[in-house]
């Protein structure tokens, strides 16, 4: 049915562009309901309004893999990352994408917290998920808006900063020459202490990036490169060490190995990630510069870097000479009488 003449003489246009829309309008003339016939059909066609999608059943695991073809491809750590969305889709049993609700999450993350993994760890998976979609939708493959937007991430408590002391350096560094299972576990570990790099960024360096005195870290977290002095003594034993055994390979497990015979204790989560604190701290602690600190670690915000400001030798020595206990030394002198002097009004 399309447009039929009713008995009153008017017209009366009946469309059904697509499957379950219709359209029924009554007109004076032919014309008219032959022009509204034609403009829904247009309509029809290129307005998403009036021609809905059907709905995206695709589960989340196809959309982890769109993510990665189409984005994740670029970023420096995509396989980790790809790796860690594919097993938190298998274990939400991998639903539909556009049908995962906030309450499947969160009882997902309940399980994860109640089999020990940490607020800092969920927060981070509930951060990759919800850019995952977000990036889909801002490139046009999802039409539906990020099922989790509500979901609010873990408040934690802020974690007790971890470095070695000059004792821990000794033992861990005597650790690695003589528990190392690998030859270039100490050289790595070195490098880290010496730059306050990343783990990774040491371990992927090759003999070009060190030289002039500096070792030059690109491919990095932040995406920027960076360069860090180093003594020449430690450039020349870089380069032997790459003559005699040739590029770094993976050796995070052996650190962790010769800090456990080590005997000295790191908070969990910390591991190869403590010679970077152990840089920054000891770099505070010799009343170094935060701006300087900050391009060292190669930090986007200086916010991150603050975290090592209260090391700084004068950091917040004032308390001492204007807070209101200066005029109380009796709480820390016994021998000496309290003043009598009457507190001024305000």
């Amino acid at each position: 049915m399309a447009i039929t003449k009713l008995e009153d003489g008017r017209w009366l246009a009946d469309i059904e562009p697509i499957k379950g829309k219709r359209f029924r309008k009554r007109f004076k003339t032919k014309g008219e309901a032959q022009r509204f016939e034609a403009m829904v059909r247009s309509q029809t066609t290129q307005d998403p309004a009036w021609n809905p999608r059907p709905k995206d059943r695709r589960r989340l695991l196809e959309l982890i893999a769109r993510w990665k073809l189409l984005h994740g491809h670029a970023l420096v750590d995509v396989e980790r990352t790809d790796l860690v969305l594919r097993r938190m889709a298998e274990a939400l049993g991998n639903p539909v994408a556009a049908d995962l609700t906030g309450a499947q999450y969160t009882t997902y993350r309940a399980r994860r917290m109640s089999s020990g993994v940490s607020g800092k760890t969920v927060n981070n998976q509930l951060g990759y998920l919800r850019s995952m979609f977000s990036v889909l939708r801002h490139l046009g493959e999802i039409d539906y808006p990020d099922p989790l937007e509500k979901v609010r991430p873990l408040k934690l408590q802020e974690r007790e900063l971890s470095f070695l002391s000059k004792a821990d350096i000794a033992k861990v560094f005597h650790s690695l020459k003589h528990h190392s299972r690998t030859p270039h576990v100490e050289m790595v570990a070195t490098i880290c202490l010496a730059t306050g790099c990343r783990w990774g960024e040491a371990q992927g360096l090759v003999p070009e990036r060190v030289k002039a005195g500096a070792v030059h870290f690109i491919n990095t977290k932040s995406k920027r490169r960076r360069s860090v002095p180093i003594p020449p003594e430690m450039e020349e034993r870089i380069h032997d060490h790459f003559q005699e055994h040739g590029p770094f390979s993976n050796c995070r497990d052996s650190f962790d190995y010769a800090v456990k015979m080590s005997g000295v204790n790191l908070p969990p989560g910390q591991k190869t990630h403590v010679l970077r604190q152990t840089f920054a701290s000891h770099y505070m602690m010799n009343d170094g510069n935060i701006l300087t600190l900050q391009r060292v670690l190669g930090h986007a915000s200086l916010n991150m870097t603050m975290r090592y400001a209260h090391l700084a030798p004068d950091h917040l020595l004032d308390v001492l000479t204007l807070g209101p206990i200066r005029d109380f030394r009796h709480f820390f002198d016994t021998n000496e009488e309290p003043s009598s002097r009457a507190e001024p009004k305000v």
